[in-house]
């Protein structure tokens, strides 16, 4: 078995009414359904869009900083991910296609190390 990490970045949302979302969001739901009864599901979930909440913990001084914002600008930025394990990377890439048609933009997919 092996982990994928399933993800988008918020700019790839664009912009749609409150309705689409809601159509989205249950798609989405239903595809994390299956992926939990498959057996593959390890995690999945949005990320917090505001990125004046975002925080930076920094040691390679040594001594761990905490900052507040994320640790360099950044023209985009995670929107939500979602991790698999699965028995090869056909399999991430079926589930991979199902969260992109689900959601309705697209996912870029890395295998755990």
């Amino acid at each position: 078995m092996s982990q994928y990490i399933i993800y988008f970045h918020q700019q790839w949302v664009g912009e749609h009414s409150d309705e689409w979302f809601a159509e989205r969001g249950a798609l989405c739901n239903a595809v994390v359904s299956d992926m939990r009864d498959a057996g593959v599901l390890v995690f999945a979930g949005g990320v917090h869009e505001d990125m004046d909440a975002a925080f930076t913990a920094d040691a390679s001084s040594g001594t761990p900083v905490i900052s507040d914002g994320p640790f360099a600008p950044a023209e985009q930025y995670i929107g939500g991910l979602t991790i698999i394990d699965v028995a090869d990377v056909d399999d991430a890439k079926r589930w991979a296609g199902r969260i992109a048609e689900a959601c309705g933009w697209p996912q870029e997919v890395r295998r755990v190390s």
